[in-house]
């Protein structure tokens, strides 16, 4: 088998062989996947709403939307807390609203969930939260 050798100056002449490229196969990568979820996630009920429904939405499977979320570094629960907090603050700017009910349009099972992850989001409580705006 004869050996090509490349130099360095038939390269920089144009004399260089030509030799096609593979065609590599390369993740997904579409920023338009995280956007999609952020925008399901914002148009669906919170309570109702799961990778599965979201992934039904787009018409996937829900292996499918979190290999993709995967390749583009974030995570469906991720966007769904992100989703959850923007929806909050929205709710809370029109409405003042108690826990309990915020908990339930916001899709947590339990209230306490939903107060962990108030305080995760503020850096306060809930309840100090409503009492600074008392």
């Amino acid at each position: 088998m004869e050996r090509l050798t490349l130099r360095v100056q038939d390269s920089l002449r144009g004399n260089a062989p030509l030799i096609a490229r593979p065609v590599l196969q390369t993740k997904y990568r579409s920023p338009n996947t995280t956007e999609a979820v952020l925008r399901a996630l914002l148009h669906m009920d919170l309570r109702r709403c799961n990778v599965t429904e979201v992934a039904r939405s787009m018409g996937i499977s829900s292996s499918t939307l979190r290999r993709r979320l995967q390749d583009d570094q974030t995570s469906f629960s991720f966007l769904s807390d992100r989703a959850r907090q923007y929806r909050c603050e929205q709710l809370l700017k029109t409405q003042w609203l108690p826990g309990k009910c915020l908990a339930d349009l916001l899709g947590y099972a339990e209230p306490n969930s939903f107060y962990r992850a108030f305080k995760r989001w503020t850096g306060i409580a809930f309840r100090e939260y409503k009492r600074r705006l008392h």
